[in-house]
């Protein structure tokens, strides 16, 4: 194996390991939720427990990060953070956790894509392409488990605006750290920001579980673990690993969480849903597997030496 296909395949590997953080939340989450827990209030701490980690491990280079260069970009995308748990649990609420999950999650992945292809002009390749579909409908199949389910129009929109946010505030992480900002930096300022907004939203749900010991302690596994770990790992793994490519290994989350629906929570599945998470897993060895050298891969593109340069300095 070359330098180079060990550094991407590292980077790999750190985007999968953030993935399966994050497919352990939804089973820390539900047996919290046997209790006083509220699940917005139950996501607005994990944000602010997260993000209030990952800004006082990056320390003053979040400052140093926002002081040069263009803030806003990253500031926006600390909005998009917040903002995409807020519509998350809104298309949830409208349209049912399988249809609001796959929709959001599912399109996220195509979102970056896009994105990345409108700032970088750097088109998919048809070896992701192929298998970012194959990965969705998978976690299509394995969420919905083949049964008919409603399906709100608003809540879809919801959904699909959640898969935007993300695929934005995602694209706007790598384009930072491939021109040189510190990953830890990156992360640091997207989710501290996301800690700030999600703060008053936190105290206006109440904070009162708390004080239990089951709800505190889910709320510290899923901030340190869940979001300050995971995208530590996440950001690391966008050094090397092209953004559109890193989306798509990330829907390994619910894969994980499905497998442990069935460990722990005792869930069953259908043969749909069995057949949805070969499929979901297909997709994602495929996308693992290393780029050809010179083919095309969806991520930002590497800015002009000089420009690297001075974003170094």
């Amino acid at each position: 194996m070359t330098g180079t296909s060990r550094t991407a395949g590292t980077g790999a590997s750190a985007v999968v390991a953030a993935a399966i953080l994050w497919g352990t939340a939804g089973t820390a989450g539900t047996l919290a939720l046997s209790g006083p827990a509220d699940p917005v209030a139950l996501a607005a701490a994990r944000l602010v427990i997260g993000g209030l980690v990952l800004a006082v491990a990056a320390g003053p280079a979040t400052r140093s990060l926002l002081a040069r260069g263009r803030p806003l970009p990253l500031l926006a995308a600390a909005g998009a953070v917040a903002a995409y748990q807020l519509c998350y649990f809104a298309a949830v609420g409208r349209t049912g956790v399988a249809v609001g999950t796959v929709v959001a999650i599912g399109s996220g992945p195509v979102f970056t894509g896009l994105l990345s292809w409108l700032y970088d002009r750097r088109r998919p390749g048809r070896r992701w392409t192929l298998a970012t579909a194959a990965a969705v409908a998978g976690c299509a199949a394995l969420v919905s488990g083949g049964e008919a389910v409603g399906v709100d129009p608003a809540g879809v929109l919801l959904a699909l605006a959640g898969g935007l946010l993300y695929g934005f505030y995602a694209v706007t992480a790598a384009r930072a750290i491939t021109a040189g900002a510190p990953s830890g930096a990156v992360m640091g300022v997207l989710f501290g920001g996301a800690a700030a907004v999600m703060l008053p939203i936190l105290l206006w749900r109440g904070t009162a579980w708390l004080g239990e010991p089951r709800g505190l302690l889910t709320a510290l596994y899923l901030g340190l673990a869940t979001t300050a770990l995971s995208y530590y790992l996440y950001g690391r793994g966008l050094r090397t690993t092209p953004v559109a490519r890193a989306a798509t290994l990330a829907l390994a989350e619910p894969a994980v969480a499905a497998l442990l629906g069935l460990a722990v929570l005792h869930e069953r599945l259908t043969a749909v849903s069995w057949a949805g998470l070969v499929l979901l897993g297909a997709g994602l060895v495929v996308v693992a597997l290393p780029e050809r050298a010179g083919s095309a891969a969806p991520g930002p593109a590497r800015p002009p030496a000089q420009e690297r340069a001075q974003s170094s300095a």
